[in-house]
């Protein structure tokens, strides 16, 4: 993977095609950056209306009052959504750069439907409530020819300095690692919220080893940061606490199966 390094966006006239999390994050910052976005669908109106108010453009929520002269088309939406309309999406729009956000979806979906399209993948968790820090995150791109790949590039390129090209087979192990890292870790902060608050504790006690446990793998490698008894092999505390776990079964399996995996040790040696 090579960053690029690149001038500032060229293209004019951009229509926001979705308006979830990532695009009520990436829309509004690319719009500070001087993107000129002229329409913002989505199925919901209102959706699409509050989009569209930060961004000083058109709210439409039907696919036959998407203009045909934008330069550039971004879309994020599920990746269901984005397979199934592709083909409605382009039709008449052929001549514009196509570009989708998603994580697992390669960008041959628009092979044979656009003239030049491509991904720019924004490397974060998104969530309304929660500002993004753009500068600190990384950038992933992709483009089906040296021009829409210069194109995307100059577009990641308003936000962060860490751009990187990458395939979309690259892209998808990405993802996989990011669901990992990010989707798995938060679902066993959910486990440990529940769990504590049915022992009348609360969770924010855990914000200060969660900080820390983040901070550590910033210089040393996730192997190396490992600490618990499963890496240090105490059988004992472990059977006490599946003990005490008996009373919440699905809880007791994912300590179980996270306990031998740390035990094993050598997950990428």
């Amino acid at each position: 993977m090579n960053v690029l390094n690149a001038t500032p966006f060229p293209l004019q006239k951009v229509v926001m095609i979705g308006a979830g999390r990532v695009a009520s994050h990436l829309a509004p910052a690319l719009h500070a950056h001087g993107v000129q976005f002229v329409q913002v669908y989505s199925r919901t109106m209102a959706s699409a209306q509050l989009l569209a108010e930060k961004l000083d453009a058109e709210a439409v929520d039907s696919l036959e009052a998407l203009c045909c002269d934008a330069d550039c088309y971004l879309v994020s939406l599920t990746d269901e959504a984005l397979l199934a309309l592709a083909p409605q999406l382009t039709k008449g729009r052929e001549k514009a750069l196509w570009v989708h956000t998603a994580g697992s979806v390669p960008m041959q979906l628009f092979e044979g439907r656009a003239e030049q399209y491509g991904v720019i993948y924004p490397m974060q968790t998104f969530s309304k409530e929660v500002v993004v820090d753009f500068p600190s995150l990384s950038i992933f791109v992709e483009g089906s020819s040296r021009e829409a790949l210069q194109q995307i590039s100059q577009m990641a390129s308003l936000l962060t300095t860490h751009v990187y090209e990458a395939d979309s087979q690259q892209r998808k192990a990405l993802h996989v690692a990011a669901v990992m890292a990010c989707n798995f870790v938060n679902h066993c902060y959910a486990m440990a919220q529940c769990w504590l608050e049915q022992q009348g504790l609360p969770f924010e006690a855990m914000l200060p080893l969660i900080d820390e446990t983040a901070r550590k793998v910033h210089y040393l490698k996730p192997t190396m940061a490992q600490t618990g008894p499963a890496v240090r092999g105490d059988s004992h505390i472990i059977d006490e606490h599946l003990q005490l776990l008996s009373m919440a079964p699905d809880l007791q399996a994912v300590y179980r199966l996270l306990s031998e995996r740390i035990a094993a040790r050598r997950v990428c040696e």
